[in-house]
């Protein structure tokens, strides 16, 4: 038997080590049940199940948590929208996350999947240096996407410059803009599916 001092006993009866734990206010908790004699040890064990929490809770504070986030592009998205939702993307590798490229196809589009490679080409050439493809581009019928991993962990302050944004198309019909695509250029909180990976 061990005191709450961790101070030996030496080996008694579970019910003499009982007396002694109650005189003292305290459990009688077995650590060691494998040895022979088991070893039992006197203390709070409520205080010693708080101080356990308290060094799991310390440890996970460090640990860093790696998400899957998710933004969604369009083959015929203007550069101010592109810039907008790149700029996500890139806070996204900063921060360690992982993230899903998806390009939505829709209507012709989906005839024509090479509109969406071309805009993932362009979104994983301007991450270069904070991401790298890790997985191949994965085509289907309504949609072209990949999964970018960061290069490096630079943290929530690292920095980095985005380019600058104008009002040209990276796909277009001459610069005639619909109202789908005029509607695109406003944020919208529903403009990234933001997922944690499971």
């Amino acid at each position: 038997m061990i005191d709450e001092e961790k101070k030996p006993l030496g080996v008694m009866s579970a019910a003499e080590a009982l007396v002694i734990a109650r005189q003292r206010g305290l459990d009688l908790v077995e650590i060691a049940p494998q040895a022979q004699p088991p070893v039992c040890r006197v203390m709070d064990y409520g205080k010693f199940l708080y101080e356990l929490h308290k060094r799991d809770h310390e440890a996970k504070k460090h640990q860093k948590q790696v998400l899957l986030k998710e933004i969604k592009f369009r083959p015929k998205i203007s550069i101010h929208d592109y810039t907008f939702k790149l700029k996500h993307v890139q806070r996204f590798l900063e921060e360690g996350n992982k993230v899903k490229i998806t390009i939505m196809l829709r209507g012709r589009e989906k005839s024509r999947p090479e509109m969406g490679v071309a805009v993932l080409n362009r979104v994983v050439a301007d991450c270069a240096g904070l991401g790298k493809v890790d997985s191949e581009f994965r085509k289907m019928d309504w949609a072209v996407s990949s999964v970018l991993i960061p290069t490096k962990t630079g943290g929530k302050d690292a920095k980095t410059k985005n380019p600058p944004g104008s009002q040209e198309k990276i796909h277009g019909d001459g610069g005639k803009e619909n109202p789908a695509q005029k509607s695109e250029q406003k944020p919208h909180p529903d403009q990234e599916n933001i997922k944690p990976q499971t």
